[in-house]
């Protein structure tokens, strides 16, 4: 390089070293104060929710392999058939009532405590995929060891307000095990809120007892937030409904969610899929108030559409943002915290694909109320995959989302009027008073994109956005330091999770 180049890149580098120098910071969640996107009409809205009224009484629902849900039905006014229970006109919403507006989840640093609902907008990782891509550009089964590091990631993001649960899918740690390495993970790794284990009701259970030792005593608190899916359409299995009722009885929240591909398991048409998504949502609230009235729950949403030609899931569509908006009015009616949204796409890189398809699903779920985002950031492949680079590429976006979400502000200093007195007619703006006070946080910054001049980009060897987000990855990683936690308390976790891997070693 070049004296003259390094002299002229000197101050742009030391600018980006401050910039780049790891600080363990948690943004607080942002509250909207902006108009959301209100898509559909009341006139829609009402046809909606007397169809899915319909559904439910006309239709109904299934609970599978599960007498005591039929029974807690039966005893609420549902007409029992066998498995299938019909709700007369109103019992499901009636029942929903007694549901929070919102709630608070406690994490073991009390500054990193969410509230979920209102105008808040908490976003979590990404969750489920069973497999992992590296900066080596290699697909293969997800471990503990990657387990661990998305929670790192997380940890050390500051736009990220949620640990998350199952960020992958550890291959390599036996089923029944497994959510126990999760959960220490969480609980050890991280300082922020996390989510249960939903795979089997004792694993659920498992999940509120680490708690209850994490926490020194629940005593009511909510310290869990956990996904229950509905097998659209309108089918709830005995293991999710197992799990919602450990954590309704014990006051922790469940996120109600069915899991839709439009055309497969809802009808194509966007008002038939919300009519659909309503009822299925509806009922599930409905059950975990009859478990526990009072009990937190959140009005969740994920639907994508299929490709026709292909039958493989497509994301970041119109038609997903149609749903998505109108799931949100649907869940601020009946005043419930809204799930949705995130970094969701079809793409197996992150590639231009996974960006477009990305940031359309995130401004949907800025733009149409959701509380509470799962999938934020690290989703690859619809889904199968948990990418690393991909992690850091949506994370850094998320800082845009507060931005945004803060709207505009139109007080005096905002307002500027001194500095245009000041510059006048064919003056500029650089060293003007109001520029040298604000310049620090006037814009909002990426930590990962590459802005420099291209020569200096060039000699720098032309990196890319995912070699730059690899690079972000270890930076990250070399500057964790796990947040402290009570030694007292992590030996009791420790002897927890012994004792419960060999009572279920000995099952086996």
């Amino acid at each position: 390089m070049s004296q003259a180049l390094k002299r002229r890149s000197g101050g742009g580098a030391a600018r980006r070293a401050a910039r780049s120098g790891i600080r363990i910071e948690a943004a607080p969640v942002p509250q909207r104060q902006i108009p959301l996107n209100e898509m559909l009409s009341a006139q829609t809205l009402d046809l909606i929710e007397a169809n899915a009224d319909t559904v439910l009484e006309e239709i109904g629902v299934t609970f599978a392999d599960n007498p005591a849900a039929l029974e807690r039905w039966r005893a609420a006014g549902a007409s029992v058939d066998g498995e299938r229970v019909r709700l007369p006109k109103g019992l499901a919403r009636k029942l929903c009532a007694t549901a929070p507006e919102r709630f608070t989840q406690i994490a073991r640093n009390p500054e990193r405590n969410v509230e979920i609902g209102g105008d808040g907008f908490v976003m979590a990782p990404v969750y489920g995929p069973p497999f992992v891509r590296d900066a080596t550009g290699e697909r293969r089964y997800a471990q503990m060891e990657d387990f661990r590091t998305f929670v790192k990631l997380a940890y050390m993001s500051k736009w990220l307000h949620h640990s998350g649960g199952t960020v992958c899918e550890p291959t390599d740690i036996a089923v029944n095990e497994r959510h126990l390495d999760m959960l220490m993970a969480h609980a050890t790794l991280s300082d922020k809120p996390f989510m249960g284990s939903v795979t089997d009701p004792s694993r659920a259970q498992d999940s509120v007892d680490l708690c209850d030792i994490l926490f020194g005593g629940l005593n009511d608190r909510t310290a869990l937030t956990s996904l229950i899916n509905i097998n659209s359409p309108l089918t709830f299995d005995a293991t999710m409904m197992g799990a919602l009722e450990v954590y309704a009885a014990a006051n922790q929240a469940c996120i109600i969610s069915p899991f839709i591909v439009g055309g497969a398991m809802a009808p194509v048409s966007v008002v038939g899929t919300l009519t659909q998504v309503l009822a299925e949502v509806m009922a599930g609230i409905a059950y975990s108030q009859l478990v526990r009235p009072g009990a937190p729950v959140i009005f969740g949403t994920f639907v994508t559409s299929i490709d026709m030609n292909s039958g493989a899931p497509t994301f970041g569509t119109p038609e997903a943002t149609q749903i998505l908006c109108g799931a949100g009015q649907l869940a601020r009616r009946m005043n419930l915290p809204f799930r949705s949204g995130g970094g969701l796409c079809g793409s197996k890189l992150p590639d231009a694909q996974a960006a477009y398809e990305s940031a359309n699903t995130l401004n949907a779920a800025l733009m149409g109320g959701v509380n509470f985002m799962l999938h934020s950031c690290g989703w690859l492949e619809g889904g199968l995959v948990a990418s690393f680079e991909k992690f850091v590429m949506d994370a850094d976006q998320l800082g845009a989302l507060h931005k945004l979400a803060a709207g505009v502000s139109a007080d005096e200093e905002a307002q500027a009027m001194d500095a245009i007195r000041e510059v006048g007619p064919g003056g500029h703006y650089l060293g003007c008073a109001h520029t040298q006070a604000h310049f620090q946080d006037a814009f909002w910054r990426s930590d990962l994109f590459d802005h420099r001049p291209y020569e200096t980009w060039a000699e720098d060897g032309a990196p890319d956005t995912r070699s730059l987000a690899a690079t972000r990855v270890q930076t990250l990683l070399n500057a964790y330091t796990p947040p402290p936690l009570d030694p007292e308390i992590e030996a009791r976790l420790v002897a927890f999770v012994e004792d419960r891997k060999a009572v279920l070693r000995s099952e086996h």
